[in-house]
């Protein structure tokens, strides 16, 4: 059993090949993939931790489609001075698969 840990947006996610993966938005290359910088790569019982060693990991991945999360609220109040402030976002996001780990 083959998967690694991988810096994606800000985070970390743990991946296998054909893993799904949501992540904050990332440009692709002009065949719509993508590499992933490992953090930690699993290898049955070999356990690579290594910065040298994971300059050779590759994980690639295809990009799926482009998306936007759920609309957040921030809401802000302050009470017996009529200060009231509403404010929404939606976070860019990208969903892709993993395609191979070498």
């Amino acid at each position: 059993m083959v998967y690694a840990v991988v810096r994606a947006g800000g985070r970390q996610e743990k991946v296998e090949v054909g893993t799904i993966v949501t992540m904050d938005r990332i440009k692709a290359d002009k065949d719509g993939n993508v590499k992933l910088a490992a953090v930690l790569l699993v290898d049955g019982d070999k356990i690579t931790s290594d910065a040298k060693a994971l300059e050779k990991v590759t994980v690639t991945a295809e990009v799926l489609n482009d998306l936007r999360g759920p609309k957040i609220v921030i809401q802000k109040f302050k009470n017996k001075t009529g200060y009231k402030k509403r404010q929404g976002h939606r976070q860019d996001l990208t969903r892709v698969k993993v395609t191979g780990i070498k």
